[in-house]
């Protein structure tokens, strides 16, 4: 599933071609993905004017002059092609601009969605109202994380994929943080000192950043806007290296968590 990162780059692929234009076609070529489409989505969107483009979490949002906003997941296998042709059947949404440049959202898997939201509302929507701060911004910090995980003998792995905690974390990144900064995905949040769990937030920051500048990992079916890959894959100290030498030298271990694979190091990670 494309976490953070990718969605990040691929609002930033997205930023020259829609930012500051008109939207002069909005169509759906199935009534759903995941959820159904707005049934009003063509009729809000169309001739309206991208105003800006960002993120929350694992969320696209395409702002617009008619103070609405388009909230999109990616789910599994989604992603945007620019002026792609000959549309395929895997494209659900397309939007043209003024310019005539063609977007198609793309979902194989259909596990993704579209939304509208009011932009001044954006924070009351479902998906962010209990989410916890970014990642990267400044709330989240050693001593946010220490209040939050005070007492509680939940894994630190699984109380940093609460989006409650903290919004945006995969699995992924997750792992490769937790190796990084030394600490064992099970060992119990509450347990960790504050010095320890400020290393952690650097490691967090450190490998969402770096990600971010490869562009991403090449999972399966993501691809940037351009249809590029990402490389950070190749950058991965544990995840989905079972067996492969750590940095510390000792083998990568794996185990399931909650149906999810985990990916650390038995020597170093404590």
């Amino acid at each position: 599933m494309p976490e953070l990162p990718e969605v990040e780059t691929t609002v930033a692929g997205l930023v020259p071609v829609l930012d500051g234009h008109r939207l002069t076609r909005v169509e759906t070529y199935r009534a759903d993905m995941r959820k159904l489409f707005p049934e009003d989505l063509r009729q809000r969107l169309t001739g309206a004017r991208v105003t800006s483009l960002g993120r929350r979490a694992k969320y696209g949002l395409i702002d617009t002059d008619r103070g609405d906003t388009m909230i999109f997941h990616l789910g599994m296998s989604g992603r945007w092609r620019i002026d792609p042709g000959a549309l395929g059947p895997h494209d659900h949404l397309v939007l043209e601009t003024e310019k005539g440049l063609v977007l198609a959202l793309n979902d194989p898997r259909r596990f993704g969605f579209v939304d509208l939201w009011r932009t001044a509302d954006i924070d009351a929507y479902d998906a962010f109202a209990r989410m916890g701060p970014e990642p990267l911004g400044e709330i989240f910090s050693a001593s946010y994380l220490k209040d939050r995980v005070a007492g509680r003998q939940a894994p630190i792995k699984a109380m940093l994929l609460d989006q409650s905690v903290v919004a945006g974390l995969g699995n992924i990144y997750v792992c490769e943080a937790l190796n990084l900064s030394g600490i064992h995905p099970g060992k119990a949040a509450g347990q960790i000192s504050k010095a320890r769990l400020g290393k952690l937030v650097e490691a967090i920051k450190a490998v969402l950043i770096a990600a971010i500048n490869a562009g991403g990992s090449s999972l399966r079916d993501y691809a940037r806007p351009s249809g590029e890959l990402g490389y950070f894959s190749e950058e991965w100290r544990v995840y989905g290296r079972e067996g492969e030498a750590c940095a510390c030298g000792a083998p990568v271990l794996r185990r399931v968590d909650s149906g999810r694979s985990t990916f650390y190091c038995g020597k170093c990670q404590k």
